[in-house]
């Protein structure tokens, strides 16, 4: 289970909406097992189907994080015409199965955030408590 701070959430979406129409992306930062921190990430694939995060902006993160006593809990990106589940290509590139990965869709008129762990390929559904 994933814990996020209901002002992170809302955050996320502010963060989604304002990078569309391409998919918004970044890291989720944890205290004491609460996400409560983001750290809003530049697509460089500038692309609306998939993302890839920047190197020189992850090495900043994770020391921002560090200095923070923050621990990176996950990684997310949006979805902004397709639902919140990993794509083909998210489940690819799922790299780091210690860590959450966060999608949220766009299409949807409710708020659509859910999350996964991903390793060698299997996907596996992780509930999510909104504090």
């Amino acid at each position: 289970m994933i814990k996020i701070k209901k002002e992170i959430i809302d955050q996320l979406f502010a963060h989604a909406r304002k990078d569309l129409p391409i998919e918004a992306c970044g890291y989720l930062a944890e205290k004491d097992g609460v996400v409560c921190e983001h750290f809003e990430m530049t697509n460089t694939d500038q692309s609306p189907e998939h993302f890839s995060l920047d190197p020189k902006e992850q090495f900043t993160v994770l020391k921002k994080s560090r200095e923070l006593g923050l621990n990176i809990r996950g990684v997310y990106h949006s979805h902004p015409s397709t639902p919140a589940r990993p794509s083909e290509e998210d489940i690819k590139l799922a790299f780091d199965p210690s860590v959450s990965y966060v999608i949220m869709s766009l299409i949807d008129p409710e708020i659509a955030i859910k999350s996964f762990r991903i390793e060698d390929g299997q996907v596996d559904p992780e509930p999510i408590e909104i504090i």
